[in-house]
């Protein structure tokens, strides 16, 4: 079991996210490896466009920039401090010129329970 920790960001690296690297790089902050189901990090996005449909709740925190989530033709916006919430399972396409996110999952092992690790 981990023990609590302190994470700088300044000591984060991001790295390019699955097939949409030029788009998006997180660091991860918590997750499978924490033995927890809350996985949680950062996500820079840049000119991203990206159509995924998700395996898990999550919360988004802008915290620099703008981001649109477009789920059903429906456009949800966020600013800096705004979150959006996104129940597992829904289909959307995440949408942003430039933007640094915070966001938490659950379950963080979602890629290893969809047979994706």
């Amino acid at each position: 079991m981990s023990q609590p920790r302190s994470v700088p960001f300044d000591a984060l690296s991001f790295v390019p996210r699955f097939a949409y690297g030029e788009m998006a790089q997180a660091a991860e902050v918590a997750g499978s490896a924490d033995d927890t189901d809350l996985g949680a990090g950062f996500v820079r996005l840049s000119r991203a466009d990206i159509p995924w449909q998700i395996k898990y709740d999550e919360v988004i925190l802008v915290l620099e920039g703008e981001i649109d989530v477009v789920c059903d033709g429906e456009v949800l916006h966020a600013g800096p401090r705004d979150c959006i919430w996104l129940p597992k399972g829904t289909e959307l396409r995440y949408r942003s010129d430039e933007a640094l996110v915070f966001y938490a999952i659950t379950p963080a092992d979602w890629a290893a329970r969809e047979g994706q690790s």
